[in-house]
């Protein structure tokens, strides 16, 4: 009796597990062996598409201006979201709550919605020019959009919530005796944070750079209309290849490309931070 209940409850056990594993081999797993496939089949089967990685200046200028508004919208999302993070640890808990209902509240707003709010404000004819103008500090409307600036602004604030929550989660768990420990053997305010409080949050902080790099890798809207087709990043570029040039061969190489780099990355930072702990698996 005993045996055919445990056979029954796995073969339950096993059923619940066969429902999702089928939907993500159908909807996931199947889409992207298709870009997988289109890569290096389209015009013609080989790694000629690959190949252009290499040879096309285009297609180079374009991956070297992503990663390099990645890496500075990182830096930038980084220490902002530190500054929030630190502050809402040590400040008192109505105060801290408030700053993190705060950092919540911006992923309630669209992408869209911010992207032409920034867009709005930083136009040449916008309010920021206007004030600038009207206090006469400038002589003329300043160029803040459609160019890598107005796409950095827009992707900061869009960021700033990845990165202060892990370090956020971080900084919670350092014992706030700590640093007036250091302070009463005597080391200065400076020496105690950057030798004692910097080293225990460098755990949130490889998080939060490894979440707003990566998901900054993947940014289209903002840099379609902050950049105003003057900053192309690749995935308004794949869009482009996708749906005006009919480009399928260049445009899954470059997704497949983009795929495989954020792999390595995850698989470089699991050397330095467990993961899960990164992504909230148990």
């Amino acid at each position: 009796m005993t045996a055919d209940l445990d056979a029954s409850t796995l073969r339950i056990y096993w059923l619940l597990l066969a429902v999702p594993l089928v939907l993500l081999a159908v909807f996931y797993l199947y889409p992207l062996s298709r870009v997988l496939w289109l890569s290096v089949t389209v015009p013609t089967p080989g790694f000629e598409n690959f190949e252009k990685l290499y040879s096309s200046a285009a297609i180079q200028r374009i991956i070297w201006t992503t990663v390099r508004i990645c890496v500075l919208t990182t830096m930038i999302a980084l220490l902002l979201g530190y500054v929030v993070a630190y502050a809402a640890v040590h400040v008192r808990s109505l105060h801290g709550e408030m700053m993190l209902f705060l950092v919540l509240l911006s992923f309630w707003l669209s992408v869209l919605i911010r992207a032409f709010a920034w867009l709005t404000l930083l136009q040449r004819n916008g309010l920021i020019n206007d004030w600038l103008m009207s206090w006469g500090l400038i002589d003329s409307p300043l160029t803040l959009v459609r160019n890598e600036f107005g796409v950095a602004l827009g992707m900061v604030h869009y960021m700033v919530p990845y990165a202060a929550l892990p370090i956020y989660a971080n900084l919670k768990g350092i014992d706030p005796r700590l640093v007036p420990a250091a302070r009463g053997l005597g080391a200065t305010a400076l020496q105690a944070f950057v030798k004692v409080y910097l080293p225990m949050s460098l755990p949130g902080l490889i998080s939060a750079s490894v979440l707003t790099f990566i998901f900054s890798l993947g940014f289209y809207i903002t840099p379609a209309l902050l950049g105003g087709g003057k900053t192309v990043m690749i995935a308004e570029y794949i869009a482009v290849q996708i749906n005006e040039t009919l480009n399928w061969g260049v445009a899954t190489m470059l997704a497949t490309t983009l795929l495989l780099a954020i792999f390595a990355i995850l698989a470089a930072m699991s050397f330095f931070v467990d993961l899960r702990k990164m992504f909230g698996v148990k």
